[in-house]
């Protein structure tokens, strides 16, 4: 395997009316601007058609992602670094991620997921609403998988704007306000830090081996 191979990143997210999916999107770019291969996946929607239609922005939101290809265990395989998109449900990760991440104990009992890079992020549609917690469970999976856990921290000047070391984190107000410069810089700077770290971490365990 080379040493310049690069880095591969899957972010993988649920999103209901959008967004997660704004912040995903985000990740995805700046890691292919730091220079990694992407795959940009949600996962399986679980809700009824019915409750769907019931809200206009959920609705339109599923119809304008129908193109987006729906997140499989290969990605998780084929991702150096997993990045995890939610919005908060009760201070926990949605249950559509939560299904998908259940259906991944094959691949955690070959040992296939041990030393993935992982990180989260996520919004909630209001101030206080769980964010931290959401992310915090969230990463229990990764400390089961075995993988390495990569925050942000407050290693860049933006983190002291965003204020969340956890991960990135944005407010909706319930759907009504988009993630903002602050936010989509934060998301930026926690996927150039998953790239990088990612990447001396690779570097590193392949020239064990030249």
């Amino acid at each position: 395997m080379s040493l310049n191979e690069a880095v591969r990143v899957s972010v993988i997210y649920y999103s209901s009316t959008g967004t997660v999916f704004e912040l995903a999107k985000a990740a995805a770019t700046a890691a292919e601007k730091a220079g990694a291969e992407v795959r940009l996946r949600k996962v399986r929607e679980l809700a009824p058609a019915e409750a769907i239609a019931s809200n206009q922005g959920w609705s339109d939101h599923a119809a304008a992602t129908q193109h987006i290809v729906e997140a499989s265990l290969d990605d998780l395989v084929w991702g150096d670094a997993i990045m995890f998109g939610t919005p908060t449900r009760y201070g926990l990760p949605a249950a559509q991620l939560k299904q998908f991440i259940d259906t991944a104990g094959g691949l955690w009992a070959q040992g296939k997921l041990i030393n993935k890079i992982g990180s989260s992020f996520t919004s909630s549609g209001t101030r206080h609403g769980g964010q931290e917690t959401t992310i915090v469970a969230l990463n229990n999976t990764f400390y089961h998988w075995g993988s390495i856990i990569v925050p942000p921290g407050y290693a860049d000047p933006i983190q002291f704007q965003m204020g969340n070391p956890y991960g990135a984190s944005h407010t909706s107000n319930n759907a009504e306000i988009p993630p903002g410069e602050v936010e989509l810089a934060a998301m930026e700077f926690q996927t150039r830090r998953v790239v990088e770290i990612t990447g001396t971490f690779k570097r590193g365990r392949e020239a064990l081996y030249v």
